[in-house]
């Protein structure tokens, strides 16, 4: 077996606004396999500034991960424990290989296009105007679940802009999911959320900065809004910290990225942990190419979560592979007529 690597620039259509500053490209790379006549592709889908595997050694860790190919999954794996979005670059790129088809690594209802998988509009942070005109759209689009990243802008305006919602459509039409990035302060995040509670919101992703556990424990058992951790989930590796981490904060949900976690096998972990302990999830994807949201889309489907999952759509970038992934009325589906575009050789 043989592997190679590669880095690829992913180029947003248009700047993509967060807490922490605009995005206008994206890096991710790429682990080719060749065994015999089999090819299997996997991406690394790391995020700067976020990822806790970024880091000056990574493509030096790509480069020995790919030079010694030949230890197979499980050592790689666990050798790349710091390094989660190679965990799943690897993953896929064995599943890939072994595969009937390179991208289709978990067979199932889903990518026989006979299911779909509900997800969340994803509203950018921006101008008043500019996110408005995205609510409108997804609403348009048949969107039932919006999520609506907060905290970069005047906090009153993000409430009229819910509350224009709230005023136009009930809970029972559409299900409102904030992220605050860990925009608010300790001080401030509960008077806060206490007037996000009045616009009967599902839920608020990582209110506060990740490692103030006792903070963070002390708003998920007063806070009149469901909570759910994402960032905080992020560089816990070991299974008896996840299970101290969420036995100590005690939040309504997690949030799951694959390529932040440990991959496949990572989620698999922090699911069970998370049932064990009666904390609800979802998985989200994390800006990865279609070669990634693809693996990420079929492994969710076989978890059979009935909530709206955080997936992204492929249509961010405007460099991004034609696959068979399109989103119809807020769900996402695997076209049986469309192909990839993707250079395996």
């Amino acid at each position: 077996m043989k592997a190679n690597y590669y880095k690829h620039i992913l180029e947003f259509k248009q700047p993509s606004g967060t807490s922490r500053g605009v995005l206008k490209t994206k890096e991710t790379w790429f682990i080719i396999l060749k065994k015999d006549n089999q090819t299997g592709v996997g991406e690394c889908g790391i995020l700067r500034g976020l990822s806790i595997d970024d880091r000056p050694d990574y493509e030096p860790q790509l480069k020995y991960t790919c030079e010694n190919i030949g230890e197979g999954l499980a050592s790689l794996w666990s050798k790349n424990m710091e390094f989660p979005s190679i965990q799943i670059g690897l993953e896929m790129a064995f599943k890939s290989l072994e595969a009937s088809h390179p991208f289709q690594l978990f067979p199932s209802e889903f990518t026989k296009g006979k299911a779909s998988i509900p997800i969340n509009g994803l509203i950018w942070m921006g101008t008043k105007t500019f996110m408005s005109k995205q609510i409108k759209a997804k609403i348009d689009a048949g969107f039932s679940c919006i999520k609506m990243k907060i905290g970069a802008i005047d906090f009153e305006t993000e409430i009229e802009l819910l509350k224009s919602i709230r005023q136009e459509f009930l809970p029972s039409d559409i299900e409102l999911r904030v992220d605050a990035n860990g925009a608010f302060t300790a001080e401030n995040a509960l008077e806060k959320l206490k007037r996000l509670a009045e616009l009967q919101l599902h839920s608020i992703e990582q209110p506060i900065k990740q490692h103030q556990k006792d903070a963070m424990a002390h708003l998920c058992a007063h806070a009149p809004l469901p909570i759910a951790l994402d960032e905080e989930l992020i560089g816990v590796f070991s299974k008896e910290k996840k299970q101290e981490l969420l036995h100590y904060i005690k939040p309504q949900y997690i949030i799951l990225k694959p390529s932040f976690v440990g991959g496949f096998k990572g989620t698999d972990e922090w699911i069970e942990l998370a049932k064990n302990q009666n904390i609800d999830w979802w998985i989200t994807s994390a800006l990865e190419s279609n070669v990634g949201l693809n693996a990420i889309a079929q492994y969710t489907h076989l978890k059979q979560n009935n909530k709206p999952q955080g997936l992204g759509t492929g249509n961010l970038f405007t460099n991004n592979f034609d696959s068979p992934l399109e989103v119809k009325k807020g769900a996402l589906h695997y076209s049986t007529t469309k192909t990839w575009d993707f250079n395996l050789d």
